[in-house]
């Protein structure tokens, strides 16, 4: 820690004080410096004042010199990544159920990653995804069922896309396993409820991956089906998803 010490010379006065103290010393036509006390007083005043300015300049500057931060050092740089949203996305997988379950078919859905941020050191993630840039993928589907399972989707009777535009994720608590494994918990905004969830989580190929199940009925959505319930979808849903930092 940096010592700093004031000096002050005691040898010298200012001129200004040393003309003064003259003139007020001299009495009228004595020729001898006759002491005033008045005058005195005066004197050790302004000799204190002039320490004290001198002295408070001196703790300005030592405190200046040591808080200040030393050349060349910067801020930490932050250790949070934004993800990258065109190699990042969520996939939807719903299940086929019902007593005729054999004539419906599984579907895949797929979303980009729109917006988020990771943090490994600080163990966080969060991200968000346009409830309008899922996209149903079915391979089993004609293109007309797929734009019928599309319509169905993001109508009011499952995602309401025009009244729930995003769906969000961020994580409350992180547990690791190994370097390359994580159990995430954290909380999902899907069609306007927000629930807890529980996510693995493996690094892998220079990014994140990793599986969450929801229920539906949990967000408020009621799994669709047909025909009296005969063919339906099951209430819970697996999501997936794959996260790479920019």
């Amino acid at each position: 820690m940096p010592v700093c010490v004031s000096r002050s010379d005691s040898g010298r006065r200012d001129p200004v004080m040393r003309r003064g103290l003259t003139n007020e010393m001299l009495r009228e036509g004595s020729g001898t410096v006759q002491p005033v006390s008045g005058t005195l007083y005066i004197f050790r005043e302004l000799a204190l004042a002039r320490m004290g300015a001198i002295a408070g300049s001196t703790i300005l500057l030592c405190s200046i010199f040591m808080f200040s931060p030393s050349p060349g050092r910067t801020a930490e740089a932050s250790s949070e990544r934004a993800i990258d949203s065109e190699r990042s996305a969520v996939t939807v997988r719903v299940y086929k159920g019902g007593l005729f379950s054999s004539f419906g078919h599984d579907h895949e859905i797929r979303a980009p990653i729109k917006d988020g941020a990771f943090d490994e050191e600080k163990s966080t993630v969060w991200f968000v995804v346009e409830t309008r840039s899922l996209q149903v993928l079915d391979s089993e589907a004609s293109e007309k069922d797929r734009a019928e399972i599309q319509a169905t989707m993001l109508g009011p009777k499952v995602l309401d896309g025009e009244k729930f535009r995003e769906i969000r994720f961020h994580s409350t608590e992180v547990n690791r396993h190994s370097n390359d494994q994580w159990t995430v918990h954290g909380d999902v905004t899907l069609h306007g409820q927000t629930r807890p969830v529980q996510a693995e989580v493996e690094r892998k190929n220079g990014g994140y991956r990793g599986s969450a199940q929801l229920r539906q009925k949990d967000f408020g959505i009621t799994p669709v089906s047909v025909a009296g319930g005969s063919v339906k979808v099951k209430d819970e849903v697996r999501i997936e998803f794959e996260i790479v930092g920019k």
